[in-house]
């Protein structure tokens, strides 16, 4: 046994830790060394190791690699510890807090330098690489980024295929050592793709070890750089970050001084940690606008819906080709499908402001839609040149009349350049006619050909275009953009992004009924999604009947996704007519907020289901909503987060008995208690489905009549 044990010391490799940084509450803690001149560390939580010794640094192009050969010079220790307030988000108030190792490092042959910074926060770390201004190195470019991130165990996963332009893929819940078997079948077809690895994930990834930690990898703050996919090693389970690359090959070119985005590990061994994480939102630069008057969270509806499952059309006429400026429309015969007319817009119009919903997103108003789809065309739009029947001026003032604003929408096509040739005239006729928020698309592969979704070219236009939003007091709603990373602290006019699977989905053959269980985990660790929730008619066919698609959820769980499905911009997706038939639920989503004072976890399971609770930013009511997957539930609730001594109508909408997504997806109850921080109460939830509650504050003469729970 001796000769054994000598043998395994023999085999391991000699780490002599130089440098340890804790947590502020001591309960993670990260090691840093020089192994063999290659940066190294290590991290655990409660002495438990959940990466192992892992490596670091770049591989460049045309130069030496700042991968190895170094030398540490300097180290420096801070803490810090403050409370900022975000214009909106999932609670008013965020602690910043966390102790911070700066390690200075030589490349000894080179005598290149390179920082690399970490901080350790009470749920987990976030490091990064920093390039100082030096004589000898200026300007390089990046092959790719070495990043290790080495797992203790071949943990159980949720995850999607690495891509370089989607993530709209649905989840796949496996063990690490069983991605490579089941790749082929996660990769599902989409416009524009590219996957590259049978191995390759995205982030934020979510993970689970046998001895029930949790642990999601992602990224923050990502600026002038690409973004980061991980690679695989399913012999030893390390992953390496992979970054999208460029039409040539390359990575990402750098100038010093500069940094990459934060990498972060967020663990715990409690599941709500990992949604109530403010690691990738405290890693972000501050505020970057002085005045926010104008930023203002926004709950709509749309001409979107009938679009998307074919019941009406984004073209005006059936035309073979189209070119802006020649083609004269005035001659074209309407289709008699078109949806974005001048008084079937009025109609959602009259239905916002009867409901009290702040805007109206209008689809397929601008000439071009004929003639876009695939095409790699380059000048598509202009933005700007409204169909024959899409009266702006008119619905302007209409919409103005009833105290509702329509939400414009600008489809890129992908094609980049194009979109920035148009984007300052495109912004001042917004504001010339009384719009203050867009929805962008970014369908199709990217033009210039060759460049990818996730790159650094198109991640410099993401950021362009929301800073070009700011200076015309534009809010941004980004579709096939990529993932955020936290960048809403920073501008907060960048209200949601798409970047996932999300409701239309559903009307292209659906998604999985776990999906919505999954999401927060992974997609939204990075910031909201405008996931368009609140669909009541989930046969497709119904609409069209040409279209078999089925919504895979109850309508009780439709309303609680405005609660687990966090975003300042919620739109009530389905047709007017859908929520006239069922105005005692559609009662919930005109009541909900979209702007909270505190979100609290009450239960969650990746894959399982979700059960969040959240204040009003504006009142003293609170909101719960639970996300459930396709197996039968039971869910335990208390009410202890109200405040003592005060009294409430808890408003209870959950699935009716014999409610299933699939067979009896509309069978729903709505039930009234008297309710206070005692009270507690268990709820039956049926597959693909969940419910929703609304707890007002009532003084406790309103109470007359209604069973205490």
């Amino acid at each position: 046994m001796k000769k054994l044990i000598i043998l395994l010391f023999l085999i391991l490799p000699a780490i002599s830790w130089a440098q340890e940084l804790k947590s502020p509450n001591e309960n993670f803690n990260l090691k840093f060394s020089i192994e063999e001149g290659k940066p190294t560390y290590q991290l655990t939580l409660d002495r438990q190791l959940i990466v192992k010794p892992s490596s670091l640094g770049l591989e460049l192009i045309d130069v030496e690699d700042l991968i190895s050969g170094f030398e540490i010079v300097e180290t420096k220790n801070s803490s810090y510890d403050n409370t900022w307030e975000p214009v909106w988000g999932e609670s008013s108030k965020i602690r910043n807090h966390y102790n911070e190792l700066l390690v200075s490092l030589k490349q000894s042959e080179t005598n290149r330098l390179m920082n690399i910074r970490f901080r350790l926060f009470n749920d987990g770390l976030g490091f990064r690489y920093e390039f100082p201004q030096q004589d000898n190195f200026t300007y390089f470019v990046v092959k790719e980024e070495k990043t290790q991130f080495a797992m203790t165990g071949d943990h159980k996963a949720w995850w999607i295929a690495g891509d370089y332009d989607t993530q709209e893929y649905d989840y796949t819940t496996s063990k690490l050592s069983e991605i490579r078997g089941l790749m082929e079948k996660a990769v599902t077809p989409n416009v524009s793709q590219y996957a590259f690895s049978e191995t390759g994930v995205q982030t934020a990834l979510m993970m689970k070890s046998k001895d029930g930690v949790y642990i999601n990898l992602h990224e923050a703050a990502l600026v002038g750089y690409s973004a980061m996919h991980l690679e695989l090693d399913d012999e030893n389970m390390v992953f390496t970050s992979h970054l999208t690359p460029d039409a040539i090959g390359n990575k990402a070119y750098m100038q010093a001084p500069t940094q990459t985005p934060w990498r972060t590990v967020i663990a715990s061994k409690n599941a709500g940690d990992i949604l109530l994480s403010n690691i990738t939102l405290n890693l972000n630069e501050p505020l970057a606008y002085e005045d926010v008057s104008w930023i203002k969270p926004v709950k709509y509806i749309g001409v979107w819906w009938e679009m998307i499952t074919g019941k009406s059309s984004w073209a005006y006429a059936d035309l073979p080709g189209v070119k802006l400026g020649e083609t004269d429309y005035s001659k074209a015969e309407p289709n008699g499908r078109h949806g974005a007319t001048t008084e079937h817009v009025k109609e959602y119009i009259d239905f916002a402001a009867e409901h009290g919903f702040d805007q109206v997103l209008v689809e397929g108003w601008n000439q071009g839609w004929e003639d876009w789809f695939d095409k790699s065309k380059d000048y598509v739009f202009d933005f700007l040149t409204p169909y024959p029947d899409f009266d702006v001026v008119e619905l302007r003032n209409y919409a103005k009349s009833k105290g509702v604003r329509i939400m414009m929408h600008h489809e890129t096509s992908g094609a980049i350049r194009n979109y920035e040739r148009h984007m300052d005239k495109a912004y001042q006729f917004m504001i010339d006619n009384n719009y203050n928020a867009v929805k962008s698309g970014y369908v199709g592969d990217i033009i210039p050909r060759g460049e990818h979704h996730y790159g650094q070219w198109a991640v410099n236009h993401y950021l362009y275009a929301v800073k070009k939003a700011g200076e015309y007091g534009v809010m941004v709603n980004a579709h096939e953009a990529v993932r955020p990373t936290g960048l809403r602290r920073t501008y907060p006019n960048l209200l949601a992004n798409e970047s996932a699977r999300g409701t239309e989905y559903e009307a292209f053959g659906g998604n999985n009924v776990d999906h919505t269980t999954i999401l927060p985990f992974t997609r939204q660790i990075g910031g909201p999604m405008d996931y368009t929730p609140g669909i009541f008619e989930t046969d497709i066919s119904k609409l069209n009947p040409n279209n078999g698609s089925r919504v895979r959820t109850t309508i009780a769980r439709q309303l609680a996704l405005y609660v687990t499905m966090y975003s300042p911009l919620q739109m009530a997706a389905d047709l007017p007519e859908h929520y006239n038939q069922h105005l005692d639920a559609f009662q919930f989503i005109k009541d909900v907020p979209v702007d909270w004072s505190e979100s609290l976890v009450l239960e969650a399971e990746p894959g399982d289901f979700i059960t969040y609770a959240r204040k009003d930013k504006n009142s003293s009511n609170w909101f719960v909503g639970r996300t459930n997957d396709e197996e039968n539930r039971t869910s335990n609730i208390k009410f202890d987060f109200l405040e003592k001594g005060k009294s409430y109508i808890a408003t209870v909408y959950k699935d009716a008995e014999n409610a299933h997504w699939e067979k009896n997806p509309k069978a729903y109850e709505i039930e009234k208690y008297s309710v206070n921080n005692k009270s507690d109460i268990s709820i039956d939830c049926a597959p693909g489905g969940g419910y929703a509650i609304s707890i007002m504050e009532v003084d406790k003469s309103d109470l007359k009549g209604l069973e205490k729970l």
